[in-house]
């Protein structure tokens, strides 16, 4: 059985950090793509991060030069550093993985996921 678990979110003030965790299990993620996705009220799950399986990373404009995801193969688990977070940072953020290996992501395109840790950034 396949299963995604975040950590990490909680309640910060503008201009804090972050770091998320997933942990994986059921199966062995070396030679997925890893990714990050968000969905705050009212609005769409959009694409934040994603980390191929030879470790090069690709972002959303809007968290470039804040965010930086990794990966550590040996524990089956990925991350999230989140730094200089803003107000509209603030969404549900989940964990997601894929054996396609692309230059853009979309929620439709992800194999499996984690139900999701919460993130709310105070002004």
């Amino acid at each position: 059985q396949v299963q995604l678990v975040e950590s990490g979110g909680g309640l910060v003030q503008a201009g804090d950090s972050l770091r998320l965790s997933c942990a994986a299990s059921g199966r062995t993620f070396s030679g997925y793509t890893m990714g990050w996705f968000r969905q705050a009220p009212g609005k769409e799950r959009e694409f934040v991060a994603a980390i191929w399986r030879d470790g090069n990373t690709l972002y959303a404009d809007s968290v470039k030069g804040r965010f930086t995801i990794s990966r550590d193969n040996a524990k089956n688990t990925w991350y999230l550093q989140m730094n200089s977070l803003k107000p509209e940072d603030t969404a549900v953020y989940y964990c997601a993985c894929t054996v396609v290996t692309r230059t853009y992501y979309t929620a439709g395109g992800m194999d499996y996921w984690g139900k999701g840790t919460l993130v709310t950034v105070s002004s």
